[in-house]
């Protein structure tokens, strides 16, 4: 649903920008239009006011704090009027809730992890609650499994080492019976699928690719993912722009 939305939007950037940069972009855009919509859908004229009061009311406690009763009195009309501007914050919020929700699926469908690149080797794991005796895994031909396709699992894994020209690829993993599929991507571009897929109603717990994760911002001390990053520059975005724009 995702990649349907926002692929023919986002895909044409994602090839053409570097991971960090698209993440910048995609922070800024969506502060301008939560920013905007949250002075649209609120009374700023109140808003203003009821900040005031609080701010009023947080100096009034200060002069008060030997005067404990008093102070209670104003502390409790302080929390209405914050209970009052929070819930006038809510309807912007709610409204712009979807949109971020679809955003952020697409950031971790395609800026999460590194690709799985072509003609290098990368491991395929099952992972299991319960069980210690062989799994097979078949792939296409144009994959090479370079260990024993029959592997016996040991502390609940079984792992493979695979190699393979770029494409899209279905992996069968057989035990016991059961017939386990997973998709695989390998790709020279920011192209993958979820690493680690959740198997129900079997003693299968999981299969995983093992793709890594994408530092979006790596500044040597410090290295953070696309939602790190994302959460970073929106802040300054959106603290940027509401001071621009006088919100309260």
């Amino acid at each position: 649903m995702f990649n349907n939305l926002l692929d023919p939007l986002l895909n044409p950037l994602l090839n053409s920008m570097h991971p960090f940069l698209l993440t910048v972009l995609v922070a800024f855009c969506v502060s301008i239009i939560t920013t905007i919509a949250y002075k649209l859908l609120t009374d700023q004229d109140l808003m203003r006011r009821l900040k005031a009061e609080m701010k009023e009311m947080q100096k009034e406690m200060k002069e008060l704090k030997d005067h404990p009763e008093k102070m209670m009195a104003v502390q409790k009309k302080a929390m209405e009027s914050n209970m009052k501007y929070m819930g006038k914050s809510m309807k912007p919020t709610l409204i712009t809730f979807i949109p971020l929700i679809i955003i952020f699926g697409w950031m971790h469908a395609h800026l999460g992890f590194l690709p799985i690149i072509p003609d290098q080797d990368f491991m395929t794991t099952a992972t299991f609650s319960d069980y210690d005796g062989l799994i097979t895994l078949s792939t296409p031909d144009a994959l090479t499994i370079i260990s024993n396709s029959s592997q016996k699992v040991i502390n609940k894994d079984a792992s493979w080492v695979l190699n393979g020209p770029k494409g899209d690829y279905v992996l069968e993993y057989t035990f016991d019976g059961e017939i386990h599929t997973r998709n695989l991507i390998i790709s020279d571009q920011l192209a993958y699928e979820e690493p680690q897929l959740s198997v129900k109603n079997s003693r299968l717990k999981s299969l995983n690719i093992n793709n890594e994760k994408l530092k979006v911002l790596d500044l040597g001390f410090m290295k953070l993912g696309w939602l790190g990053t994302y959460i970073i520059f929106s802040l300054i975005f959106s603290m940027s722009l509401r001071k621009f724009l006088k919100i309260a």
